[in-house]
């Protein structure tokens, strides 16, 4: 029998600005199994908001879908985030990119007035309900924010989204890189990771110091 603490690991497409940021995705689930844990990933089958060219930075003529381009992340092992079960999971992770302000959620566009996927927030309560951890790196814990709303959570030190932050219900925590705020009572885990200008090292660090905090809760 496997007993090795097991993680869902929520994406939102490929690509840092419409997408999944990919060394955060990629360095998470290093982090994890680097630990000793497993995990699983996931991403809802929806039309991403808009593609656009990561060398020009514009909009591109094409539409992509969100499970699709997060697949090339996972290498084909992915889930549609309509089936994830909180009970067959230890925790869940959210990796940041703007693909979590524009397709798990309006942020990117509406700031604390967005709205967030029925799947995505479907999954959130359904974790925070059982007791379970939940984590998220650079802009993705807005998603929690709004979802849990009395909540404390950092996405680094940008005052225009602690702001937003504030503005629907949560508690911003200023932190540095490689840093995480734990919120005990909620079993919330956050860190700024790329909200703060990084290198790829310090994204690591991040995302093992997120993990291991994790781990270091379900195994207390």
């Amino acid at each position: 029998m496997n007993t090795k603490k097991k993680f869902a690991v929520v994406l939102s497409g490929c690509g840092v600005y419409d997408g999944a940021e990919i060394h955060e995705a990629t360095l998470t689930m290093y982090a994890i199994v680097k630990q000793a844990a497993i995990y699983e990933i996931f991403a809802p089958d929806i039309e991403q908001y808009h593609v656009i060219n990561h060398i020009t930075g514009s909009v591109m003529n094409e539409k992509r879908n969100v499970l699709v381009e997060s697949a090339r992340i996972a290498r084909g092992k992915i889930h549609n985030l309509k089936e994830f079960k909180a009970e067959n999971f230890d925790a869940l992770i959210f990796p940041g990119g703007f693909g979590a302000a524009k397709n798990l959620s309006t942020f990117a566009f509406d700031g604390e007035n967005c709205a967030v996927n029925k799947d995505v927030a479907t999954a959130i309560i359904k974790m925070h309900e059982l007791r379970k951890p939940i984590g998220a790196l650079c802009i993705s814990p807005v998603i929690l924010s709004k979802v849990l709303k009395n909540v404390e959570v950092t996405i680094g030190q940008d005052a225009g989204t602690t702001k937003k932050i504030e503005n629907m219900g949560a508690v911003h925590k200023k932190t540095s890189q490689g840093e995480v705020c734990i919120d005990i009572k909620n079993n919330l885990f956050t860190t700024p990771c790329y909200m703060l200008d990084s290198d790829i090292s310090q994204i690591g660090d991040g995302a093992l110091n997120i993990v291991n905090a994790i781990l270091k809760t379900l195994n207390n």
